[in-house]
């Protein structure tokens, strides 16, 4: 991946607060996606789109809306420490309803750089219970950097892991699910795309612009996996438990959770809830 804060991370936000603006929040409401994206609003609902960008923006917001979701669970059963790898312009730890709840954001120090900027530009403080872990996936120890934050490795723990692992190697995705299996009660949540060839043939040239135009940035798509394959991934890495919502599940669940938001499914995409116990 290039050098410089991401901008595939930027656009993920860009997509946040266009589903403030054009959707009105109904999936996954974020008071600051707007403001800590920075950008003129009349430009921003000016921007073009077409079907399948709406899909993706969708998208975007239901796996938000669907892990903290899985996270409030986890909260409920004593969880007091998140962990959100990747974490790029996320809000959740402005947005934070539990008091007893420590976050750690970890991402590339560049982008996270830019992150502090921009708060600091909207007038956000960063939040007390919010640690900012800046680490490098393909050479950085992951435990080791948490650690230093003042993570607990011993308590339980979650792990929200979104819009991240396409862009890694086989090699560090495992490192990461293996450490994560290490602890002893951990839950994490993650999405992941298919091999370009399982999509829809309606589908594969907007998968094919959609990956010229990130490969032109500095951040190419690396990791694809068939449902299958993750599956044993997972349980070769020692998760016991783990379900894997694809596009029509994750589009069902819209449909139950946003009544009026019925659309269709973006294809290839997967979230994913897996969990070790110790």
């Amino acid at each position: 991946m290039k050098a410089g804060p991401s901008r595939t991370a930027w656009g993920v936000a860009r997509l946040r607060a266009l589903h403030q603006l054009r959707d009105g929040g109904v999936i996954f409401p974020d008071p600051f996606a707007i403001a800590l994206l920075g950008e003129d609003v009349a430009a921003l609902q000016a921007r073009p789109e077409t079907p399948d960008s709406r899909r993706v923006r969708r998208f975007i917001a239901a796996r938000s809306r669907i892990g903290e979701a899985f996270l409030a669970r986890a909260v409920e059963r004593g969880v007091r420490q998140v962990a959100m790898l990747g974490a790029g312009f996320d809000t959740f730890a402005l947005r934070n309803p539990y008091p007893d709840l420590r976050v750690f954001e970890i991402d590339h120090p560049a982008t996270q750089e830019h992150k502090r900027a921009r708060l600091s530009a909207a007038g956000l403080a960063i939040p007390a219970g919010l640690r900012l872990v800046p680490v490098d996936f393909e050479r950085d120890s992951l435990m080791e950097a948490l650690s230093a934050a003042g993570f607990e490795a011993s308590a339980p723990c979650f792990f929200l892991w979104l819009g991240v692992i396409v862009y890694l190697t086989p090699d560090a995705i495992d490192t990461t699910l293996r450490l994560i299996a290490r602890l002893g009660d951990a839950e994490l949540v993650f999405d992941y795309t298919e091999p370009p060839e399982s999509f829809p043939a309606a589908a594969r040239a907007f998968v094919a612009e959609r990956r010229r135009r990130v490969a032109a940035i500095g951040e190419p798509w690396v990791s694809h996996f068939r449902r299958e394959e993750m599956a044993a991934r997972l349980q070769a890495h020692g998760f016991a438990h783990s379900e894997d919502l694809d596009g029509a599940a994750i589009e069902d669940w819209i449909t139950a959770h946003t009544p009026g938001m019925a659309g269709r499914r973006i294809a290839g995409s997967h979230l994913v809830r897996a969990r070790v116990l110790r």
